[in-house]
């Protein structure tokens, strides 16, 4: 108990030598954050609509991404430090957490439009919708939620990533945990930790209120206008209904 109150206490007042600010260790922490997963994104989610519209690739998109999330962080992290230069540690550690982030978000991004019936996309087509408005208007709105879903467990693995990177002082939250081993300070190693697990709750706490917001109000049971989606449901319901009367009469 003594323990985690010399931390709080650390935490709000003390400090130790060679460390930058909490406030600048969190502003750096966050910045390797978003950069990377924003950079992951850029790459995996185009990648992965693709993969999920037209049905290609998704083994090999399976495998990769099983394979990326086998590699070690810190044993990929040391191995680009080798390959790009020790001038060049802020550059391989930008790397090793976009490569790290890819798949969840790959993932996320294909299975949001496998997730999707069928029916609602042969729907559109039959509607005379193009394939860009498929993808636009049905696909990506129903999507949504399990590509958040992936944003968020990227998010969450790059910052527990950024905490081991600080081993070759590139700044974060990770500093204060490996200033305090050698100095036997285990408040302040336990504030690192306590500062690290408060960023990742709040992060996480936030898309997780995005993926909720994600979610089509009519599937979520949230009066609103209809979806893209849902409206073409609905109106080709129309359409078989007028055919049948048609045809009944």
């Amino acid at each position: 108990m003594n323990l985690l109150v010399d931390a709080f206490r650390w935490i709000f007042g003390g400090s130790i030598p060679g460390t930058d600010p909490i406030p600048e260790a969190y502003a750096t922490h966050l910045a390797y954050t978003f950069i990377s997963v924003f950079a992951a994104a850029v790459i995996a989610i185009p990648i992965g609509w693709w993969i999920g519209h037209t049905g290609r690739g998704r083994d090999v998109a399976v495998t990769v991404a099983g394979a990326a999330r086998a590699i070690p962080s810190f044993g990929l992290f040391v191995l680009l430090i080798l390959i790009f230069g020790v001038l060049h540690q802020p550059e391989a550690a930008v790397v090793t957490f976009v490569i790290l982030a890819i798949p969840s978000i790959l993932a996320g991004a294909y299975s949001g439009f496998e997730a999707i019936d069928r029916q609602i996309v042969d729907a559109g087509r039959a509607m005379g919708m193009t394939e860009w408005q498929i993808v636009w208007k049905i696909e990506v709105p129903l999507g949504l939620p399990l590509l958040v879903a992936g944003l968020r467990s990227a998010v969450l693995q790059v910052v527990a990533t950024v905490t081991i990177a600080a081993y070759v002082d590139i700044g974060g939250l990770g500093q204060y945990i490996l200033a305090g081993l050698p100095l036997r300070r285990p408040d302040v190693v336990l504030g690192g930790a306590i500062l690290v697990a408060a960023l990742a709750l709040v992060l996480d706490a936030i898309f997780a209120i995005l993926q909720r917001l994600a979610v089509p109000r009519g599937l979520s049971g949230r009066p609103t206008r209809p979806s893209g989606a849902e409206a073409v449901g609905r109106q080709l319901t129309r359409r078989t209904r007028t055919t049948s009367a048609g045809l009944g009469a």
